[in-house]
């Protein structure tokens, strides 16, 4: 199942390594600048893409994250509970994106149904002409219904609005007098300008399960797949049911571009086990993942923030490349 048409952004012959920002914290943080000199130090290292999540706030019970009935995955801990601090992510890729530039920025995921669809479309397509067409939306349905309830959402829709929010972008970031009519939303004969910098509009990464109704999403507005709740035991099973799904709506395979999310892997007495985080990187590459994430735990300062990254790149490309 190899997918060498879609692999790699940044070279034709190996795939892509991509970091995790930490726009969270579980503690207040006095001062987040630290962020831009991490975001920079990645640019310079040669990192594909810079990632970042997104919540708007929290309710008290936190245990849908851990319900794959919910859109959680089992076993999974909320990493800052209720009263951690998360930074908006649009906006702080805006803020990165004038520290950077080669990256790309992105989000992982972006919880598109809590946002008007006119308003994301208009913030997104401005993102991008200042970036220089540099951002990627991931996006998905999110886990918690109480930010649903706070925004005014109807949590049991939320897939069908997160639908018509990514028809009505595309409509508005592709079209001159653009008209959209959904169940949610709906406009007629308006115009919204600047589009994005990127040709067809802002590429969109889509995240969920290997299910029909993430299939079709995919097939129909997606550039790449984020698997959710994808393990190193199941990944071969996961990736050739979305295969089979997404081929079966009329959408090639080799044209979904797949991201895969890597385990930061310790050793003592401290730092990185590089070995053992690659480990699986050519087997996955070969079942058609074209994008590794990572979120790791970065030094604040520019100068050692770079340094890791280079040698976590390097050691990378020697993975994928047997070098």
């Amino acid at each position: 199942m190899s997918n060498s048409a879609a692999r790699g952004t940044l070279s034709e012959n190996v795939p892509d390594l991509s970091l995790g920002i930490r726009n969270f914290d579980a503690t207040p943080s006095a001062d987040w600048r630290h962020i831009f000199d991490q975001a920079r130090a990645a640019d310079d290292a040669g990192i594909a893409r810079v990632f970042v999540g997104d919540h708007l706030l929290f309710g008290t019970d936190l245990g849908a994250y851990a319900d794959p009935r919910s859109g959680g995955v089992e076993g999974g801990v909320q990493p800052t509970g209720p009263d951690g601090d998360w930074l908006e992510p649009l906006t702080v890729l805006a803020a990165l994106a004038g520290v950077t530039k080669r990256v790309r920025l992105a989000t992982n995921i972006l919880i598109a149904p809590l946002r008007n669809p006119v308003v994301l479309a208009k913030t997104a397509a401005t993102l991008d002409v200042l970036s220089a067409g540099r951002l990627e939306l991931g996006v998905g349905i999110g886990w918690q219904e109480a930010e649903y309830q706070a925004v005014g959402a109807d949590y049991r829709s939320r897939g069908q609005i997160l639908d018509e929010t990514l028809a009505a972008c595309r409509e508005l970031w592709t079209t001159a007098e653009a008209s959209f009519a959904g169940k949610h939303l709906s406009f007629t004969d308006v115009h919204m300008m600047p589009k994005p910098a990127t040709a067809g509009g802002i590429p969109v990464w889509v995240s969920g399960r290997p299910i029909p109704a993430v299939a079709r999403r995919l097939a129909r507005f997606g550039t790449g797949w984020l698997p959710w709740g994808v393990t190193p035991a199941s990944a071969t099973g996961d990736l050739g049911r979305m295969r089979d799904l997404v081929e079966t709506l009329g959408r090639k395979w080799d044209t979904v571009t797949v991201a895969y999310g890597l385990r930061a892997m310790s050793k003592a007495p401290g730092g990185l086990d590089l070995s053992r985080m690659f480990e699986q990187v050519p087997e996955l590459w070969e079942l058609g993942v074209t994008d590794f994430r990572v979120v790791l735990r970065l030094p604040h300062e520019y100068a050692d923030a770079r340094d890791l990254l280079e040698h976590v790149h390097k050691r990378f490309l020697e993975t994928c490349t047997g070098r």
